[in-house]
């Protein structure tokens, strides 16, 4: 698996895995990035790649220094998950 990028011309995270990528779309606003969608391949889900694709996403988002707005059920989950990134939430 590779790392995680911000393809910034289609506004959204990506993820290559498994021959195959994930991503996570999102919308910008001036402080704060708004994940709205992620998509992990079907025949790649149950693997932990999601988690990966957020994961890496959010370090993006913190090193920016933006905050981040779940718009994504996933996301959401994620972020309940994983208090380490709590101070993203915006």
């Amino acid at each position: 698996m590779s790392e995680v990028r911000d393809n910034k011309a289609r506004q959204r995270f990506e993820l290559d895995a498994g021959g195959a990528m994930a991503f996570a779309n999102y919308r910008l606003t001036p402080n704060t990035v708004i994940i709205t969608h992620t998509e992990t391949p079907p025949a790649l889900r149950g693997r932990g790649i999601a988690s990966a694709l957020v994961k890496g996403a959010l370090e993006l988002i913190r090193a920016d220094g933006h905050k981040v707005i779940a718009g994504c059920g996933f996301v959401v989950d994620y972020l309940q998950k994983h208090p380490e990134y709590a101070d993203l939430k915006g």
